[in-house]
């Protein structure tokens, strides 16, 4: 469980109308939080009708969908295909506004080791090896990456049971670690390209991500 002395707290919450390249449309309620342990500017989007879905919770119902996102420049801005994270934010968007719930905005660049060094590592990649073994080769984790701050976002506004949508077990484990309960782990879909093949295979083959990638 989170400690109090960790307990974040609502800053700011604003409506923000959303269109992605594709067209699609939505409105986001943004949050920003005080209190977070790390200090970084991190998001929470309420997507869909979120408060019915916290309602619905809270009447011991289904839990609402969230996804927690690690920031991915090249990725969601650029539309990078050397990883799958800018169509799995488009994905997320998506199908969290259809139910109701959250998508938590995470600055955590790279697995956590930020822009630089995940260049450093794709350089890496490219010689050879495969994404987890290049972060080691730069002397830093597989997996740098914390959800400790998506747990005090989500219990500052009331949230401690969810619907996970993610194919990572390492972010469930967490979360439950930190006193959000994962009702339910929901799979993305699986956004294969010819340049994101091996770093989908690795996901898959080393930390036992939840990918079919015969079915892509």
């Amino acid at each position: 469980m989170i400690e109090t002395s960790t307990v974040a707290a609502e800053r700011t919450r604003v409506r923000v109308p959303l269109r992605f390249a594709d067209g699609f449309a939505t409105t986001a309620d943004v949050v920003t939080f005080d209190g977070l342990v790390d200090g970084r500017e991190h998001l929470l989007l309420g997507l869909g009708d979120w408060q019915a879905a916290l309602a619905r919770s809270a009447a011991g119902g289904e839990a609402p969908l969230v996804r927690p996102h690690s920031e991915c420049l090249t990725g969601d801005v650029f539309g990078s295909e050397r990883c799958d994270c800018g169509p799995q934010l488009r994905e997320a968007v998506e199908r969290i506004a259809a139910e109701g719930g959250f998508l938590l905005y995470l600055r955590q660049e790279g697995r956590g080791i930020g822009l630089y060094a995940k260049l450093d590592a794709y350089a890496l990649q490219d010689a050879g090896l495969d994404t987890y073994e290049a972060n080691v080769a730069l002397g830093r984790g597989e997996d740098e990456r914390d959800y400790t701050v998506a747990a005090q976002m989500l219990r500052a506004l009331g949230v401690d049971r969810i619907r996970l949508l993610s194919n990572n077990p390492d972010k469930a484990a967490q979360l439950d670690g930190l006193g959000v309960r994962v009702t339910e782990r929901v799979r993305t879909e699986v956004h294969l390209s010819e340049a994101n093949s091996r770093y989908l295979q690795a996901k898959r083959d080393h930390t036992a991500h939840t990918i079919d990638l015969t079915a892509a």
